[in-house]
């Protein structure tokens, strides 16, 4: 059953499609079979053969290979609706027997990943037209979020479940998928280009052509504060109006009562114009990092706390406006980074973050002076636990790790696992798909040498995010084994972990399905959207 903040006319806009899907993915069958017909007029006659083996078991199973797809389809959009997992990709809350990632399994993600892209290239007006449309359905006018629950990604996995129903290899229905990909993308274009029809038909007015005026001219929930970019402080201070104690609001904007208590509080009898300043930009720091909707809720109320203690700091401490090397600013950023790599609100393991970062702030909070080294004191305690929590992670898979690294001393003695496709994608095993079948995702050049560069920069409690199994996943190193051959990763948001050989690695990373995360700034995105309120008002 839906979540009861769904709209009623959101469900309704997913029953109609849902009515629509048999007979969409009809469409994509028939595509898919004439353009398989159509490539093997060109095909070397075992390809050819193949093919036709293909092509003959979808149309004799065809029944079977829909109820696979219009299944699949109606569990993601459940799972979206009730903003959970789907069943299908939920992890177990207790570490699972393990089963080895290797280069035939990316392949299968790679392939997968293409599908989605082919979607998203080929429907990309119609995609972003509709959005618009949904986001008025939801009440988003803004369109601050994607809330279509038919994205491209849904597709390309209720595709690829489609294609296990096949009683065939897995070679074969890697095949499938990538003949069918093309057809699929064609169909979901008029189908995205029909849904927004149908919604504008009903006086649905899309989202983005709506106007909302907002102080300071900005649109609400807007992302200006989203960039790399860290603006100079000290540059901003210069700028910054420096309003004497009996102010009661700033620049035109309303009152704020909060903030102008605490500025009245630290700010009385600072007469220099600099000190002024310097106030009056921290506090404009704060109050833009509580209102980042990016920053998880619980972690705002901490920042808040720091408001005041961090005012009186900037009068004693000069180095305060150096961002990228103040201790109080290296806090922050790493308590939400830490935070947002473990989502989930319920997690005892960021339960027990938030526990610690808690009691820090009281201690800093609670001391009347504020110095550089409170902060410092504050982010080594922070970090303590950080590695405190990865020796717990790793002692919880503990006989995993022991099992990885005989089998790790197995494969670099000699000892060959067998495939994971079984075979089939292997040039010898003609009795399965013949590999020039494929536009072999791992390539026939070898791995590029900055691939191995970035591999063997990775250390344990370091996160990534890889595409992986069909999703996007954010994991942080566990262990690399003895020899590099085995890494272990476990998820931030459950306690599901993957085992990934190194090949698997180089090639996920060589088609853009890997990649460090890099810590997000929250203090210098702040700072840009102070940099952009000080410039509108000049």
């Amino acid at each position: 059953m839906p979540a009861p903040h769904v709209s009623k006319a959101l469900l309704q806009f997913v029953d109609d499609e849902m009515l629509r899907a048999p007979l969409l993915f009809n469409q994509v069958l028939e595509g898919t079979l004439n353009g398989a017909r159509m490539a093997m007029a060109a095909m070397a006659p075992l390809q050819r053969a193949t093919m036709g083996e293909l092509v003959q078991t979808v149309q004799t199973q065809q029944a079977r290979v829909a109820d696979y797809f219009l299944r699949s389809l109606r569990e993601q959009v459940t799972a979206e609706l009730l903003h959970q997992a789907p069943q299908a990709l939920q992890k177990p809350n207790r570490p699972a027997a393990l089963a080895l990632v290797d280069e035939d399994q990316v392949a299968l993600d790679v392939e997968l990943s293409q599908t989605i892209e082919i979607v998203k290239s080929t429907a990309e007006f119609e995609l972003r037209e509709l959005q618009t449309y949904i986001s008025a359905l939801v009440g988003d006018p803004d369109v601050a979020s994607d809330h279509n629950p038919f994205r491209a990604e849904t597709f390309a996995r209720a595709l690829w479940d489609a294609a296990q129903a096949l009683s065939l290899s897995r070679g074969h229905q890697v095949v499938f998928v990538r003949h069918a990909g093309p057809a699929l993308a064609q169909v979901l274009r008029l189908s995205y280009a029909a849904a927004t029809s149908r919604l504008e038909a009903q006086g649905v007015e899309p989202a983005a052509y709506r106007t909302v005026i907002l102080p300071s001219g900005s649109r609400r929930g807007g992302h200006s504060g989203a960039t790399t970019f860290s603006p100079d402080l000290q540059l901003i201070r210069q700028s910054m109006p420096a309003p004497v104690v009996s102010q009661l609001s700033y620049e035109g904007q309303a009152p704020q009562p909060r903030r102008r208590e605490l500025w009245v509080d630290i700010a009385h009898g600072v007469t220099n114009r600099a000190d002024r300043q310097s106030i009056e930009l921290v506090s404009r720091l704060f109050d833009a990092m509580i209102a980042d909707e990016r920053v998880p809720a619980d972690v705002t109320l901490l920042i808040s706390r720091l408001h005041g203690p961090a005012l009186r700091l900037t009068l004693r401490d000069g180095s305060m406006l150096d961002q990228d090397k103040h201790p109080l600013w290296h806090f922050i950023n790493r308590l939400v980074y830490e935070a947002e790599m473990a989502p989930d609100a319920g997690d005892p393991e960021r339960v027990q973050l938030l526990k610690t970062a808690q009691a820090t702030v009281d201690q800093l909070t609670s001391e009347p002076e504020q110095n550089a080294g409170l902060y410092r004191w504050a982010q080594d305690r922070l970090e303590s636990f950080l590695q405190k929590r990865l020796a717990r992670r790793l002692a919880a898979v503990a006989s995993h790790i022991g099992a990885l690294q005989k089998l790790e001393d197995k494969l670099t003695a000699g000892q060959a696992l067998p495939s994971t496709m079984h075979g089939t994608l292997d040039v010898q095993q003609l009795d399965t798909v013949p590999a020039d079948l494929f536009a072999d995702p791992r390539r026939v050049a070898p791995v590029q040498a900055s691939a191995e560069e970035w591999l063997d920069t990775l250390r344990p409690g370091q996160w990534v995010r890889m595409f992986l199994q069909g999703r996007w996943v954010q994991p942080q190193l566990l262990w690399p084994g003895e020899r590099r051959e085995i890494w272990l990763f476990g998820d931030g948001a459950s306690d599901a972990t993957w085992a990934v050989r190194r090949g698997a690695l180089l090639l996920m990373h060589e088609q853009a399905l890997l990649k460090s995360l890099k810590q997000r700034s929250i203090v210098g995105s702040a700072a840009a959207k102070v940099q952009e309120q000080v410039a509108a008002a000049a």
